[in-house]
């Protein structure tokens, strides 16, 4: 991994350089681990065309995993614990004579930007244009197979929810047993909190669980994430509750279905953003669900929940090989309950198999 580190920083100072300026400071927590594989922990990084500076607090505890080694080129440099990395690495900028800096200026405040800049005394500071979010877009291999163990990870959890007794237990109870297998089978953590839905409840979008009970005949809508070594994938099944579904309920989870299977093939290196959105949403519009439907179908992922590119009606940029992306339409009907079905995928071109599905547990409308 750490010539996957090197050659990311290589690519960082190549965009430095074309843009005259002699080095970047960076400070969002995602990016500093993108470019070091140091985890979170309000480190700040200085890449200049000839050195690596890792500042990072003073107090942190040993990492005695082995997991996040950091490269020998990378000269660590501790900063009391009270004390702000970004001013120590801007301390440095001005004694390495540094003439142009760039800043996360989208991640730093005002008052950050403003001590950054008078302790960089004699250095110009510019900003540095989410550029390291763009490097992070394209995943490397490395990224990929990680991404690959946080969906195992995911799919065994809830696949071992799905053969326990559900009914009568409530939202907030399987939200916390399954962070709790996640962890248990080797995630960091969960990506982001656990959402169950039950019920009226079910397929609705960032749906907080309640102390609602499962009860025979409910939808059982579950969003869950793993995070893997810093990388995170996002997945929603709908299930059935009991005895077998409704009527109403079969042809909801079908529509659903044929709106995701649409968005997922469609998915292709030099296709725009916006045609997976359109192959979902027009599959929905025919069935006049698409009002109930208004957020884009999907987005990157990666070391953030949500990054780059964003899969809505209105993107206009083109999708590159070895993205990831969710896919996930839904539908809710108030007062009676709804379907959500996403998978994490990367995107691949069709001589190598077209996009390669990362999240497994079947899509089928099972009754558990």
């Amino acid at each position: 991994m750490s010539d996957a580190h090197a050659a990311r920083r290589e690519r960082l100072r190549e965009y430095c350089s074309a843009s005259g300026v002699d080095a970047a400071l960076v400070t969002r927590a995602a990016n500093v681990r993108y470019l070091t594989g140091c985890p979170p922990c309000g480190a700040s990084l200085l890449v200049t065309r000839e050195r690596v500076l890792l500042a990072v607090p003073d107090d942190l505890p040993p990492d005695d995993s082995g997991e996040h080694l950091i490269a020998d080129d990378v000269t660590r440099l501790p900063v009391p614990g009270e004390l702000d990395t970004a001013d120590a690495v801007a301390e440095q900028a001005a004694r390495l004579r540094v003439r142009d800096l760039a800043v996360e200026e989208h991640d730093v405040t005002v008052a950050r930007h403003r001590s950054i800049a008078a302790l960089a005394e004699g250095v110009r500071l510019t900003d540095l244009d989410r550029a390291v979010e763009r490097l992070r877009v394209v995943k490397d291999e490395h990224e990929i197979a990680d991404l690959r163990i946080a969906a195992e990870i995911a799919d065994q959890a809830l696949g071992e929810l799905l053969e326990s007794i559900l009914v009568g237990r409530t939202e907030r109870h399987l939200a916390m047993e399954l962070e709790r297998r996640m962890i248990d089978h080797g995630a960091d953590r969960a990506a982001f909190p656990v959402s169950v839905g039950t019920g009226s409840h079910s397929g609705l979008e960032h749906h907080q669980p309640t102390d609602r009970r499962v009860e025979e005949g409910d939808f059982l809508t579950v969003v869950l994430g793993a995070q893997y070594r810093g990388y995170g994938i996002s997945t929603a099944r709908t299930f059935v509750i009991g005895a077998a579904p409704a009527p109403w309920q079969v042809e909801l989870h079908r529509l659903v279905f044929r709106a995701q299977r649409a968005g997922r093939e469609a998915l292709s290196p030099g296709v725009e953003q916006h045609v997976p959105d359109d192959a979902a949403r027009s599959i929905l519009q025919a069935a006049g669900h698409a009002e109930r439907s208004v957020h884009p179908l999907g987005h990157g992922i990666g070391l953030e929940i949500r990054e780059a590119p964003r899969l809505g009606p209105a993107d206009m940029g083109k999708l590159d090989n070895r993205v990831p992306v969710t896919v996930g339409p839904g539908v809710h009907l108030p007062g009676r309950g709804g379907v959500r079905i996403e998978d994490t995928l990367v995107v691949r071109p069709l001589e190598e198999g077209g996009p390669e599905l990362l999240t497994i547990t079947t899509k089928e409308l099972l009754a558990l």
